[in-house]
């Protein structure tokens, strides 16, 4: 688990890289046409799915999930922005860490798609989306940032 807990640490520092490189906070909001979510409003569902799917579902830590504020929420400052995503970070880490190898085969808690899935299987599906929306902020950034 510790090689899964360190990609996810690295990628979510990563997305913190990422929302430090819009040259206009402002801009993290903004979106144009053709562009449905702004890469803050991503980076909130980011948070949101992390903390809800491992800090809380699997490691018990107290978090109640809004999902359509992770949408429709705006103009959250940058500091509370990366002090979300460390909290994320810190909540993924700690779940993680406290995992054996044969949790990884338990049948994954909340029956979220159609079909049961391991919390292996959830874990590294959690780690994919991270992954799309990441690249969906850094796509958003260097078309906002011109």
């Amino acid at each position: 688990m510790k090689d899964l807990a360190a990609l996810f640490q690295r990628d979510l520092n990563k997305l913190k890289q990422e929302i430090c490189l819009y040259t206009d906070p402002a801009d993290m909001w903004r979106f144009n046409a053709g562009i449905s979510n702004s890469g803050g409003n991503l980076c909130l569902h980011i948070i949101g799915n992390l903390k809800h799917f491992v800090g809380k579902t699997l490691g018990s830590i107290p978090y109640e999930r809004v999902r359509e504020k992770e949408f429709s929420d705006k103009d959250i400052p940058v500091e509370l922005v990366l002090k979300m995503i460390d909290e994320t970070a810190d909540a993924v880490k700690t779940t993680l860490l406290r995992f054996e190898e044969a949790d990884l085969q338990k049948t994954f808690p909340i029956k979220v798609f159609a079909e049961d899935m391991s919390t292996g299987q959830f874990l590294f599906h959690l780690y994919g989306h991270l992954n799309y929306h990441l690249g969906q902020i850094n796509y958003h950034r260097r078309l906002i940032n011109v």
